[in-house]
């Protein structure tokens, strides 16, 4: 259930016309900030399209006060943040995350790289490449294109018909006007009185009231500026359009003169209308053969303007013809219903929502105004929608809802945390003495239940692993996955993030969130897993491809393990599945409830699975095909030694590689646009990861340059001082605190733990082990890497090259 007090939004306009939102949620391990300023890609001149964006990225090069290796991007790297910028049509946001006690720095740095960009002429050129790259990716890839193609049955005048994106022909670096067009485009519209600052986190209100009158006094007064109004999105007389492709059917809604509840009525309506659940309108339409998908969304919002898609997946040999009437017949049902109850678990829904949200998600939803419920107003705009889309006083099918969501109908129980009203310290000791003998009986289960974080909160996080005889079928677990899916979404609305999905001949299902819910959860996921059904590989729709390089990602864990042989037989594989778990802050109630799904997990139960075999110290090399011209290349390199300490060194070489890696490869030699390093942990192996993908460099060129990095860490690593290898050390080992780790990051660590055979107390010896590390031992770690120790493990967007890789099997 959720928070009965949830925290309060302060709003204030502060003397020199920043308008600032604050958020103070005392439970919260991370602070986020959100900049939004009231400026898009269609505010930027006619005459050079991508202005608004290309600025956005020449913000993060760097100022005078704080050059790119201290600016943002690398200070919330370096602290374990998350930090990251959009250009929308109308708007351009910059957001970041960070532990509290980093908090006033990143918005310090914030604060200066928005008033005083640097505006570099050569790194004007360079970064206008960097565009240019993602122009090429996006005109080549077809998933890109297919959706700027749904903008077809606009207005011309529209700017939504425009391209807005930047390349080298409409960014001209040299030419003295468009310098002058920029510097105008920067000084109009980043200034206070056009911006809005969203701060959230566990500092006390008046604390983020100092912060955000700080960051106000770095930005210059303002006032607000009035953005120019588009032309209608349709000419006069229409207000919708189809587009037809092979299985597919795009209905485009253009609505006009909306109030301004209509964003939350928009995602109201969606949300019924994308329900997957029986009684919704996707069901209907494939019991009827009609459509397998439906995806309902706003792809554009301003000034009273809406644009609304509906995408249908077509059933095989199905047509497109009759969706349009069979949709409004359904509007029109939808019209006519009492809306109390719809409105009522939508409102329990973005509760729910709220209570699990991060810090950043927090400060997101204040930057966009979303209300937490479907007010008056907002059902005004909804009737005013239906209206426009069509919908009807009658309709003639049998249209039914979708049942309530089973997982939002139970109160959350109190938190486990001292005596209960009334209860007195004997009773409390005879609940402990009965906790734990439940929890000595529990230790010998393959179930562990974790005492590694409070169990007195309302969140935790349940890990249930099967290894398999075989490895599952791709139809067999694209089905399995397809059959959980109105469940995921189900818990998804109670504030559980479920995941079910397979690593090789492993399965792994997950629950992180709310905790009082995940009993009942569990109980409905082996339910459907275990079902017998015909229908389990039949062939499902193609679904997009994603970007090469999060393709090499998702297969990355497969990689890993040993290749078995397949099965597509769901009986079969049950029936030599092995299972073991882990269970991480549950109180005491939710433990005793969750004893009923326990009992009922397939396979044989084992406390003892042995660990997976470790990538053997080679050259191995995967071909992905990603059916893309573009290249993508992945390089993991396990650490040599798998014990704590050099799990410890090899997160410090992480942490001083991140940003130097992405400053060479990204920066300087402009090789692609999607370039990273990190620490993974890959079925509790840790090594080091660095993906790069590029519009035009081959994959062993990719290779080269990473290798030529790597030979220079060691000299790297002398070039930093004893202050600030002090500082780097003491940061990374602050990340690993258990009072600072958010739940989800420390159940990962604990699972991976587990998966590693780390001792129990392993989050609390991190941390020290971290601090231990001199200069030697990083260099020797260093040196391993280079020497591939431990191995090494390429993905590639290409075949082998030959010695001394191998390929892998």
């Amino acid at each position: 259930m959720p928070a009965p007090n949830p925290p309060r939004l302060y709003t204030e306009t502060l003397a020199n016309g920043l308008r600032v939102t604050l958020r103070h949620v005392p439970d919260l391990k991370r602070a986020a900030a959100v900049l939004r300023v009231a400026a898009g890609s269609h505010d930027a001149p006619l005459a050079w399209p991508g202005l608004a964006h290309f600025l956005e990225h020449l913000l993060f090069l760097g100022t005078e006060r704080f050059p790119a290796d201290q600016g943002l991007m690398a200070y919330v790297l370096g602290h374990a943040g998350q930090v990251n910028a959009r250009t929308n049509e109308r708007t351009t946001d910059y957001f970041f995350e960070l532990a509290p006690q980093a908090f006033n720095n990143g918005l310090d740095r914030l604060s200066d790289m928005l008033a005083h960009p640097r505006m570099n002429p050569d790194e004007q050129q360079r970064e206008r490449e960097v565009l240019h790259a993602e122009f090429v990716a996006w005109s080549q890839n077809a998933a890109a294109q297919q959706q700027f193609a749904l903008f077809g049955g606009l207005c011309e005048a529209h700017p939504l018909r425009g391209f807005h994106a930047g390349n080298r022909d409409s960014l001209p670096v040299p030419r003295p006007e468009f310098q002058q067009a920029l510097k105008d485009f920067h000084q109009r519209f980043y200034q206070a009185g056009q911006m809005t600052l969203s701060l959230v986190g566990p500092q006390s209100l008046q604390e983020l009231k100092a912060l955000a009158q700080a960051f106000a006094d770095a930005i210059p007064d303002g006032h607000p500026i009035r953005q120019q109004e588009p032309p209608r999105l349709m000419e006069a007389g229409g207000n919708s359009y189809q587009q037809a492709g092979e299985r597919r059917l795009d209905l485009m809604f253009a609505l006009e003169a909306l109030p301004d509840a209509s964003p939350l009525a928009l995602a109201f309506l969606c949300h019924w209308l994308n329900a997957t659940k029986p009684g919704g309108l996707l069901a209907a339409l494939r019991e009827r053969g009609i459509a397998d998908q439906l995806k309902a969304e706003p792809l554009y919002q301003y000034a009273g303007q809406a644009l609304l898609h509906i995408e249908f997946t077509l059933s095989d040999n199905a047509t497109a013809v009759g969706i349009r009437e069979q949709l409004t017949d359904w509007l029109s049902f939808f019209a006519q219903q009492d809306w109390t109850g719809l409105r009522d678990e939508y409102t329990t829904l973005l509760q729910r929502q709220q209570q699990v949200s991060t810090a950043l998600q927090l400060a997101r939803q204040d930057s966009e105004q979303r209300e937490a419920a479907l007010s008056e107003p907002g059902v005004i705009a909804l009737k005013d929608i239906l209206k426009q889309m069509g919908a009807e006083d009658n309709f003639s099918g049998q249209w039914q809802l979708p049942a309530p969501n089973p997982f939002l109908q139970t109160e959350a129980p109190a938190p486990n945390a001292g005596l209960i009203r009334g209860q007195t310290s004997a009773h409390r000791g005879l609940r402990t003495f009965a906790q734990d003998r439940s929890r000595s009986r529990r230790e010998r289960s393959p179930m562990q239940f974790s005492q590694a974080l409070p169990d007195n909160t309302a969140e935790g996080a349940v890990y249930l692993r099967w290894r398999l005889v075989f490895t599952p079928g791709s139809h067999l677990q694209a089905n399995l996955e397809s059959r959980l899916q109105p469940l995921r979404e189900d818990a998804r609305q109670a504030g559980v993030d479920f995941s079910f999905g397979k690593s090789g001949n492993e399965w792994l299902l997950k629950m992180v969130g709310l905790q009082e819910p995940m009993p009942i959860i569990l109980e409905h996921a082996l339910k459907e897993l275990t079902k017998p059904d015909a229908d389990c590989l039949r062939e499902l729709p193609a679904s997009v491809a994603p970007m090469p390089i999060r393709q090499l990602l998702k297969v990355l864990p497969d990689q890993c393990l040993e290749s078995v042989a397949e099965s597509q037989d769901l009986q079969q594989l049950w029936s030599g599945a092995r299972w073991d778990g882990l269970a991480i802050g549950l109180g005491a109630q939710t433990q005793a409830a969750m004893g009923l799904a326990l009992s009922r997990i397939p396979g044989t139960a084992d406390s003892q699975l042995p660990p997976p075999p470790a990538i053997p110290a080679k050259h191995l090399w995967a071909h992905v095909e990603t059916g893309s011209s573009e290249h993508a290349l992945l390089l993991f390199c396990p650490a040599a030694i798998d014990d704590i300490t050099h799990e410890a060194a090899w997160r410090l070489l992480a942490q001083v590689c991140q940003t130097p890696f992405y400053q060479r490869l990204r920066v300087q030699l402009q090789l692609g646009y999607a370039v990273f390093s990190a620490l993974r942990q890959i079925h509790g192996q840790t090594g080091l990861l660095f993906g790069v993908q590029s519009p035009g460099v081959l994959p062993l060129d990719l290779l080269q340059h990473i290798q030529l990095f790597l030979n220079e860490l060691p000299g790297l690593i002398r070039d930093i001082d004893d202050a600030n290898f002090m500082v780097l050390r003491r940061a990374l080992a602050e990340q690993f605190d258990k009072a600072a780790l958010p739940l989800a990051q420390a159940a990962e660590l604990l699972w991976q733990g587990k998966l590693a055979s780390r001792s129990s107390d392993y989050l609390s010896q991190l941390p020290h082990e971290i601090l231990k590390i001199d200069r030697p031992m990083l260099i020797a770690a260093a040196q391993r890497l280079i020497q591939v120790e431990g191995g090494a493990r390429c993905l590639s967007s290409r075949p082998c090259p030959g010695p001394p890789w191998q390929e892998a099997k």
